[in-house]
C-alpha cells in the first residue's frame, strides 16, 4: 500500500473516531463468516460502528489525536476490530450478548474508551453497568418529578377526603 493511500487511512480513521465518544478494541479472531455477518448485523441494530483495520493503522490514528492513548497500544496485538459509538455500554453488551448467545469465547474485550477513562478486558461488566448519558438524564427527572407527584397526589386525595366529609355533613 501507498504511503499517500496509508495517510488517508489514518486520517479516515481519526475523523470516524472523534465522530464516536466511546471505542473499544475488540479480539474477533476465530469467527467464521456467519458468525461474524451476524455480529455486524447486531452492531448495525444497535448503533455501533464496526471496524477491522491493521493495529498500526488504528496507533498511527490514535496518535494523530489530540488524547493521549498510548496506554492503550499494548492491547494492539493480533487480530483487533474498532467498536464505536455514541452510547458507552451498547458495545459491551453486545460482546456480552453475542458471546453468550453463540456460545463463544469471541468476541472478547481488549481495551476500552469510555467516558473519558481507560478500561482494561477484565472490566467488561463495569462497562455494561456504566449507564449512559440518556439514561443518567432519566434518572434525574424522574427524581425531580418524585416530589412534585407526591405532593399532587396528597392534595388530589386529601381534596376526596374533604369532599367526602363535606357531603356527609350536608347530608346529615
Amino acid at each position: 500500500m501507498k504511503k499517500e493511500d496509508k495517510d488517508l487511512i489514518i486520517k479516515q480513521l481519526a475523523d470516524t473516531v472523534k465522530e464516536y465518544g466511546h471505542f473499544y478494541f475488540v479480539d474477533v479472531a476465530g469467527l467464521n463468516a456467519q458468525q461474524t455477518s451476524d455480529l455486524r448485523r447486531e452492531c448495525f441494530k444497535q448503533d455501533v460502528k464496526l471496524i477491522v483495520v491493521k493495529n498500526k493503522l488504528i496507533e498511527k490514528a490514535l496518535d494523530s489525536m489530540d488524547a493521549d492513548f498510548s496506554c492503550m497500544y499494548s492491547s494492539l496485538a493480533g487480530s483487533t476490530a474498532l467498536m464505536l459509538s455514541n452510547t458507552g455500554n451498547a458495545p459491551a453488551k453486545i460482546i456480552k450478548e453475542f458471546s453468550k448467545k453463540n456460545d463463544l469465547e469471541r468476541p472478547a474485550l481488549k481495551m476500552a474508551y469510555v467516558e473519558e477513562c481507560f478500561y482494561g478486558a477484565d472490566q467488561l461488566e463495569t462497562l455494561i453497568n456504566i449507564k449512559s448519558r440518556f439514561e443518567l438524564i432519566g434518572d434525574v427527572i424522574a427524581l425531580l418529578q418524585s416530589p412534585a407527584k407526591n405532593v399532587v397526589s396528597a392534595l388530589q386525595s386529601s381534596g376526596n377526603t374533604i369532599h367526602g366529609v363535606l357531603q356527609t355533613l350536608s347530608e346529615r
